[in-house]
């Protein structure tokens, strides 16, 4: 737990020094994720931190304000319309200032977490360190959008694997999510990291496989690319339809931009 708590941290403060030195018509600019503004896109990630937070401290309303979460989500109506409000800050120093406080109680009570403890969330539950995991990719992804709308070339380290890690470990979610028959394989993936260094899953054998970066890849399992926008390469049918659906996220099934829409210019 201390080593992913680690990198948590680091995806936290990344995220943080994009941020903190923006002036206010700044928040407000749109980014590419929905049109959602960079405040909004701080909020998401600030709002989930505390109900983490939350499903550690006090998991009945944990479930109570989860149950009037997935009411919205099931209703189509606006998702930040409903947690932004809720963490009662208006202003970009006020949120950020709440947000530094969440994320450290969340960080304190983590590291004193066993890998293997369960936590409830939305779904089925999760180990600690999964739990983790799932709050550094979210972070990254939302994160990215901001880096896109301000147009800057994010500089990824070492913590990118735990996004690439839950990119292919939730391959068969993809299919599921859509309610499709998830393949009974494990396709092959071999990415290079921000260090040159390689990271491998699956059957080396197998004939269906994905290679490139693992910056590339972690875009497009978390939907921040089309893959045909990336350097991707891949051969199968399986993969194929695959890296056309990826989502390393839970919730409702969601699809990628198409091919041309979010090609940044940095």
């Amino acid at each position: 737990m201390k080593q992913i708590c680690k990198d948590l941290d680091a995806q936290y403060q990344e995220f943080d020094d994009l941020v903190k030195g923006l002036d206010e018509p700044q928040w407000y600019r749109s980014t590419p994720f929905f049109e959602w503004t960079i405040f909004d896109q701080v909020a998401h990630i600030a709002f989930f931190d505390h109900e983490a937070l939350l499903a550690i401290e006090d998991l009945d309303q944990f479930q109570e304000r989860a149950k009037g979460l997935m009411e919205v989500i099931m209703s189509g109506g606006s998702l930040r319309a409903h947690t932004n409000p809720l963490l009662g800050s208006k202003e970009p120093e006020a949120l950020l200032t709440l947000w530094r406080s969440i994320r450290s109680r969340l960080l304190h009570r983590l590291q004193r977490m066993a890998v293997k403890d369960r936590l409830s969330w939305y779904g089925p539950d999760m180990s600690a360190r999964s739990f983790a995991t799932a709050r550094l990719m979210e972070t990254w992804a939302h994160s990215q959008d901001v880096f896109d709308a301000l147009g800057i070339k994010r500089v990824n380290r070492e913590g990118l694997f735990h996004v690439a890690h839950i990119g292919v470990s939730t391959f068969g979610w993809s299919f599921v999510a859509r309610n499709l028959q998830a393949p009974d394989i494990k396709p092959r993936v071999e990415l290079s990291g921000p260090a040159g260094e390689q990271w491998e899953w699956g059957d080396p054998a197998s004939k269906e496989r994905v290679w490139g970066s693992a910056e590339d890849f972690c875009l497009a399992v978390t939907q921040r690319r089309n893959a045909a926008d990336t350097g991707l390469k891949w051969q199968g049918e399986i993969v194929a339809k695959w890296l056309a659906i990826a989502q390393a996220f839970a919730g409702e099934p969601q699809d990628p931009p198409p091919p041309g829409v979010r090609v940044v210019r940095l």
